[in-house]
């Protein structure tokens, strides 16, 4: 039995360098519960110890990856289904899963039955990021339960496109029947409100509220 629903409006990643003070299960729970005070209506969290600490602080949603970077593959948002697991017990409301066309680390976990497992063996809903309509689309109809433009400009396919993705975005909704999330270079709220009246049912926004390291790295760049 799967009891939770897709966030709406914002939703903030809380996430940090690995070389960052941030990067600290009790920072990492402090910025979600700091989000979800604000009015967030979920927060997305990397790795299973920040989940995990994530979740003594909030009841909101949360949707948990674990980024893995595994030897001869690209794809490293939860690969696995043991990625899967881990993210699932320690909290996760929600599995994102890298839901792009490129090769899966194995054979035998294609994308449909992937998701088929988050469902039946977690009970949890998948979140599948994307970079391409052609994979919005085949992630909806192996069953994803919403997609997101997250993998936009960040795969060979699309590394010269910058985002947000508002023309894919606005692609995605019309092509498909699942709930859409944009993800990805958000850096303002009239940007996150762009996504929202485009028909974005939330808008994840990461670096521009929780990237400390990376904002403060940009000021200094523009301002020596």
């Amino acid at each position: 039995m799967i009891n939770c629903q897709i966030p709406t409006g914002l939703i903030v990643s809380c996430q940090a360098p690995t070389d960052s003070p941030l990067y600290d299960p009790i920072v990492i729970a402090a910025m979600a519960r700091s989000a979800i005070n604000q009015g967030a209506s979920g927060v997305r969290i990397d790795t299973p110890s920040h989940i995990a600490a994530v979740r003594q602080q909030i009841s909101a949603p949360i949707i948990g990856i674990w980024k893995q970077q595994l030897p001869g593959c690209e794809i490293y948002i939860t690969p696995r289904f043991e990625d899967a697991r881990a993210i699932a017990d320690a909290g996760s409301d929600i599995i994102a899963i890298d839901a792009t066309l490129r090769n899966r680390p194995l054979p035998e976990e294609d994308l449909k039955t992937f998701i088929a497992r988050i469902h039946s063996e977690l009970g949890k809903l998948v979140m599948a990021d994307v970079d391409t309509i052609e994979a919005a689309i085949a992630a909806a109809q192996a069953g994803a339960d919403t997609v997101a433009t997250t993998l936009f400009g960040y795969t060979f396919e699309t590394k010269h496109l910058r985002p947000p993705g508002f023309e894919l975005l606005a692609e995605i909704i019309k092509k498909i029947n699942v709930p859409v999330i944009c993800e990805g270079g958000i850096s303002s709220p009239e940007m996150a409100k762009k996504a929202l009246d485009i028909g974005a049912k939330a808008v994840v926004v990461g670096t521009d509220i929780t990237g400390i390291d990376n904002k403060v790295a940009a000021y200094k760049l523009g301002i020596c």
